[in-house]
């Protein structure tokens, strides 16, 4: 867990020096939509950089003025070299941050909380980050409670933060064991399944995804409730995982969800 203390950042404090201290301790936020919606849902934020700031701050004002007084708060300038050193795949805004990640408790007691008014989204051994990254994305849209891993993937790796688009503060991220998933009845997507438009999808769902490669470990099938399937046109093999979440989470939202 991180002591949001420990971060805390003296204004007049050399940018790439607090970089250097907490890089390791901290989530990589590449980008300016990332930074923005760090800020959004309320990420504790100890060091923002830009190679042109004025140009950061006038995209703040474009596409999301709610935030651009804090940005404008948070930015120093550095040279386009150094925010390039600082980060592995440097985002065309040319913006990037370093936020504390959310105690690990506190998401756990989100998760368990009942009675659960959003589903959780839970991928069952997922292999690809950027998946994993939209998947948060699209869940963070739908306002569910959170996206729960199993398996060895961090779902907190700087890729799919990326790839979530900084959405990991809008709701609750943690990797956790079959045997820890969050109370409530547990649906499981898979292609034996019930048709899911047969089937209304209660608010405090568990809605459960394989990988794309190997589907449902079977763990998470013996903990299934109920197997549901998407309407799939006959010899096509699967869908992108996020395109499963995305269509799971519209047939719960028809339900009277969000």
């Amino acid at each position: 867990m991180n002591d949001p203390a420990s971060h805390a950042v003296a204004g007049s404090a050399d940018p790439v020096t607090v970089w250097h201290r907490l890089v390791g301790t901290c989530v990589l936020l590449d980008g300016f939509h990332a930074l923005k919606h760090a800020v959004r849902f309320g990420a504790e934020i100890p060091v923002a950089v830009a190679a042109d700031r004025r140009a950061a701050l006038a995209l703040a004002g474009e596409l999301a003025p709610d935030v651009r007084p804090a940005l404008d708060a948070l930015l120093t300038e550095v040279p386009e070299t150094t925010d390039v050193a600082l980060v592995p795949r440097p985002h065309p805004t040319a913006v990037a941050a370093l936020a504390v990640r959310p105690p690990r408790a506190a998401n756990l007691e989100r998760l368990a909380r009942t009675p659960r008014t959003t589903p959780v989204v839970v991928l069952d051994n997922p292999r690809n980050l950027g998946n994993a990254g939209a998947v948060i994305r699209l869940a963070a849209g739908f306002g569910v409670t959170g996206v729960v891993t199993t398996g060895t993937l961090d779902p907190w790796h700087p890729t799919v933060v990326r790839g979530g688009a900084g959405l990991h503060f809008a709701t609750a991220v943690e990797r956790l064991a079959v045997a820890e998933l969050p109370p409530g009845p547990v649906f499981a997507l898979d292609p034996e399944g019930d048709d899911i438009r047969g089937v209304r999808l209660p608010d405090d769902a568990v809605l459960a995804f394989g990988s794309e490669r190997s589907g449902l470990s079977a763990e998470l099938r013996a903990r299934a409730d109920r197997l549901l399937s998407l309407p799939m046109r006959p010899q096509v093999s699967s869908y992108n995982l996020a395109t499963s979440v995305a269509m799971t989470l519209y047939h719960w939202s028809l339900g009277g969800g969000v």
